[in-house]
């Protein structure tokens, strides 16, 4: 076909053969057109013809079909020459690690195991030196002030019983936290500085979109278990202040370790068959209510601007930096003991005086009055009528609520004090300076010892065990008396909806202080009365509901 059209001198002069050849096998309009207004033309299209003919008997195909074929399979074997072709790219270790850790199905397993790990370690890791710091407080610290008083001349003064009762209350109260924030964020700081927090974002960014929040805002959630107060400044590791807000809001209705207390108490009185199940479904409620408070919220006063989407290069895995944990740790610690200090201590020696102020009895002197006849135990028979419809309408009962606002275990306690049942105490310290000081240091390395004794043990200690003792019997008779007699005859009732409100009643003050730190005087209220109001309506649909179910 080219040497044909290469034979017509006007053909072959316009247009290069082989090309021509091409486009009228193909059979292109325009160029047929052409080749036929030129001398010779039709002996081209003639030639074309009969080479159209030969070509499809010979490939068994139309012409077009077949040049497009050869067309492809020159454009192949012209790529196979020029590409060098290399065995593919083994997966990074990063990349093999994230296969797992952020696999859709094995990725929340992996992510609720950590944050189990790191709640184990902020709870019980940190517990021996809770202790230790409280009985130092409340050991060789109070004695040493009570002996100084004592050369002044002011033993047994009010003064004695406010710098012991108050000052010394108040500040182990913020002191006591120390251990917990630096086993907390001790574990943020691991976790953020070897990358694994992305990921963890990542994974529950799901889940936690479902109530307007992002992956990283669980965190602070699970270590609400523990305490209210490092969860409220865990939030500190999100970015949008929306998302920190409602996260520190929800974080109090996670059953914090203060309220285990009054749960084993309670559970002991009413369900001693069913302690445990009780205990347990204590916990999944508080976690069913912020969900719900939380899709609420995010419904209307905290509704997102933008859609929560998270996108985030993943940074590579890498050991931690000691110096980069430290300085997050300390950073941290450092301000919550900075701002939290002086609202605890102004509220514990408020309290006091409230317990020492003699409202009732002729005889009663300052500091040394009763508690029913003190300011605190009128104005807890004040406020006893609003508990009435939710079956424990008492001022011991009252009280104990109003005395948990400074620290739920407070709550114990404080029953045991005003149905004037004494727990055991320990034995008035007569030791010298020197033996407390040196008490004090043993005393130091014995909490470092069982420390490092409690890191192997994570994994298997059980949550609800040896951490409380049952209270006296006394005490459980005591209770169950009052709360029968306030609820006609429905005292188990009542104690599951005393329960409730504990629940999800307002934190304790040092969780208050925190919030009016982080987000203001504005939103410290808001919690503070919508979760009054949420544990009250709750508690009444508790016993009133119970009550009209079982007749």
């Amino acid at each position: 076909m080219s040497a044909a059209i290469a034979a017509i001198p006007a053909l072959a002069q316009r247009y290069p053969p082989r090309w021509l050849a091409i486009q009228l096998l193909e059979g292109d309009e325009t160029m047929v057109a052409k080749v036929r207004s030129c001398a010779g033309g039709a002996e081209a299209l003639a030639a074309a013809s009969a080479s159209r003919a030969r070509l499809e008997t010979l490939y068994g195909e139309e012409v077009d079909v077949a040049l497009v074929n050869r067309r492809y399979e020159f454009a192949h074997q012209a790529a196979q020459a020029a590409i060098v072709h290399r065995p593919p790219r083994r997966l990074s270790r990063s990349d093999q690690i994230d296969r797992t850790v952020t696999h859709p199905v094995w990725g929340l397993p992996i992510f609720l195991a950590l944050m189990w790990v790191a709640f184990k370690v902020t709870v019980d890791v940190s517990a021996p030196f809770v202790d230790w710091i409280d009985q130092v407080m409340s050991g060789p610290i109070a004695n040493w002030i009570v002996a100084l008083l004592g050369l002044l001349g002011l033993n047994g003064s009010w003064l004695e019983s406010l710098l012991v009762n108050g000052v010394i209350a108040g500040v182990g109260g913020v002191l006591v936290f120390i251990p917990v924030m630096f086993a907390l964020y001790l574990v943020l700081g691991v976790l953020e500085d070897s990358g694994y927090m992305a990921r963890a974002a990542l994974v529950m960014d799901r889940p936690m979109r479902q109530i307007g929040l992002q992956g990283k805002s669980f965190l602070p959630l699970v270590v609400g278990f523990g305490c209210s107060v490092p969860a409220i400044y865990a939030t500190r590791t999100l970015e949008s202040h929306r998302d920190r807000l409602l996260t520190a809001l929800l974080a109090p209705l996670m059953s914090c370790s203060a309220r285990l207390p009054v749960y084993v108490l309670f559970a002991a009185i009413f369900f001693p068959q069913q302690a445990s199940l009780v205990i347990f479904s204590m916990y999944l409620l508080g976690i069913l209510v912020a969900i719900g408070v939380g899709w609420a919220l995010n419904r209307t006063l905290l509704r997102s601007k933008e859609p929560n989407h998270l996108i985030m290069e993943l940074p590579p895995y890498r050991l931690p930096i000691a110096r980069n944990v430290w300085r997050q740790m300390w950073r941290r610690t450092a301000a919550f003991i900075h701002n939290a200090a002086t609202v605890i201590l102004s509220v514990s020696v408020a309290l006091w005086f409230l317990l020492a102020i003699p409202v009732r009895g002729e005889s009663a002197a300052f500091a040394q009055t009763s508690v029913e006849e003190s300011a605190f135990g009128v104005l807890a028979g004040a406020v006893a009528p609003v508990f009435a419809p939710l079956g424990f309408g008492s001022w011991q009962a009252s009280g104990a609520l109003m005395s948990g606002f400074v620290a739920k275990e407070v709550v114990v306690a404080t029953l045991a004090q005003v149905y004037r049942i004494e727990l055991p105490e320990e034995e008035t310290s007569s030791a010298t300076l020197a033996e407390d000081a040196a008490w004090v240091v043993s005393s130091f390395a014995q909490a470092t010892l069982d420390t490092f004794k409690a890191i192997p043990l994570l994994v298997g200690i059980n949550l609800f065990s040896e951490e409380e003792e049952a209270p006296p019997s006394a005490l459980m008779e005591a209770v169950q008396r009052s709360f029968d007699q306030t609820s006609g005859g429905r005292g188990v009732l009542a104690g599951l909806a005393f329960m409730v409100f504990v629940l999800l009643y307002t934190p304790c003050m040092t969780a208050v202080a925190a919030l009016r730190h982080e987000f203001g005087a504005k939103w410290t209220a808001f919690s503070v009365v919508g979760q009054l109001a949420l544990a009250w309506v709750a508690a009444f649909v508790v016993f009133q509901v119970g009550r009209l179910l079982l007749g």
